[in-house]
């Protein structure tokens, strides 16, 4: 999963995604690791592997993982390449979705971009920015498509499709707010990877005092949740500073401060629960002796293409996949206990691979 972080300047978006970063430098096996200046892994972190881990005795963990993205230069007129607006957009058409740092704090230390705090009106910039750029690779698209359909009338539903989305688009509306006929429809929207489109998360980012309540008495925050609301989006409420200052601590520190704080989880932990729920994912486990592994699959998907996050030759050549929930698995103790007391189960090709379920698949090529 690749998540961009996104925010017009003094919002706190680079002070979240350094601390984010920084989240992930307790991993062994997923330290924060710096690809180019803008870019870190961090590993998703699950409770169930350490469990799993101990079970087997384990040589190897492997957790899921998170790219994030921290994409620079966004000013009023990025569309049109203004600041390092052309670099911006085209790291954020890589992205699976977006993450929108929003200033919903006052301090007169930091000076806001537009001198005044108002986090709907900076989404708004944004977005208008998004349109912007998509509307001009909607327009080059559907006048290339008219002349291929003038001698290939399969086309005509794709033209269909392109003019309602640069409707959408000249009213002013995101892309990912649009409701297409049908499934089709709505595959050929995605395959134009439209800024737009992208499933967005915005980080309500908060003074220390308005993170024990989630946010629930800012005013600020309370704007981004309508408007979130109104688009299908998802929101959290995070504190750059605070993430900052506990993305150091060691893990038991980390817990103590955030008790002291009346948080029950980080920034980070928040983000990815948000993140899984918005992309519609879930993760499954595979554990043995050699690795104990956390696999991240879209919601629904079936036995065999699961298998294929492994290898593609697991799905190609797919039997069955031997199934057990991990509280069931950790609850007995053991696989031959779980197989005794019946909940050890063997699964075809139709099956829809569940969260926490901990499978061994069979495969022949």
């Amino acid at each position: 999963m690749k998540l961009g972080i996104v925010g017009l300047p003094n919002v706190g978006k680079s002070t979240l995604f350094n601390s984010l970063a920084g989240g992930g430098a307790e991993s062994a096996n997923y330290p924060f690791c710096t690809i180019d200046p803008n870019v870190g892994i961090v590993p998703v972190p699950d409770k169930r592997l350490d469990v799993l881990a101990d079970m087997y005795t384990t040589q190897k963990v492997t957790p899921a993982v998170i790219e994030f993205v921290d994409i620079a230069g966004l000013v009023k007129g990025a569309s049109k390449g203004e600041g390092l607006g052309n670099k911006f957009l085209s790291h954020i058409r890589e992205v699976d979705a977006i993450v929108h740092v929003v200033r919903c704090f006052e301090d007169s230390n930091i000076v806001h971009v537009e001198a005044k705090v108002d986090p709907v009106r900076d989404i708004e910039t944004i977005n208008l920015e998004l349109i912007l750029a998509d509307l001009e690779v909607v327009e080059k698209r559907i006048a290339k498509t008219q002349k291929q359909a003038m001698n290939d009338k399969s086309l005509a539903k794709e033209l269909a499709v392109l003019k309602e989305i640069k409707a959408a688009l000249e009213e002013g509306r995101n892309a990912r707010t649009l409701e297409f006929a049908s499934d089709e429809d709505a595959a050929y929207a995605d395959s134009l990877t439209l800024l737009s489109r992208k499933p967005v998360l915005y980080a309500a980012n908060v003074a220390e005092e308005d993170l024990a309540d989630d946010g629930e008495s800012n005013e600020y925050v309370k704007a981004v949740r309508e408007l979130a609301k109104e688009e299908g989006s998802g929101v959290f409420v995070v504190c750059a500073k605070i993430e900052e200052e506990i993305a150091e601590l060691e893990p038991d520190e980390k817990l103590e401060f955030l008790a002291d704080l009346g948080c029950e989880a980080s920034g980070l932990d928040r983000l990815i629960k948000a993140s899984y729920s918005l992309l519609g994912l879930l993760s499954y486990l595979t554990a043995g002796v050699t690795e104990v592994r956390a696999w991240t699959i879209k919601n629904g998907t079936k036995a065999p293409q699961a298998a294929g996050k492994i290898h593609s030759d697991f799905e190609r050549g797919f039997i069955r996949a031997e199934v057990v929930t991990y509280d069931d698995l950790v609850r007995l103790g053991s696989v031959a206990a779980a197989k005794e007391a019946g909940v050890y189960r063997s699964e075809g090709k139709d099956y829809v691979v569940k969260d926490g379920d901990v499978i061994l698949f069979r495969f022949n090529v």
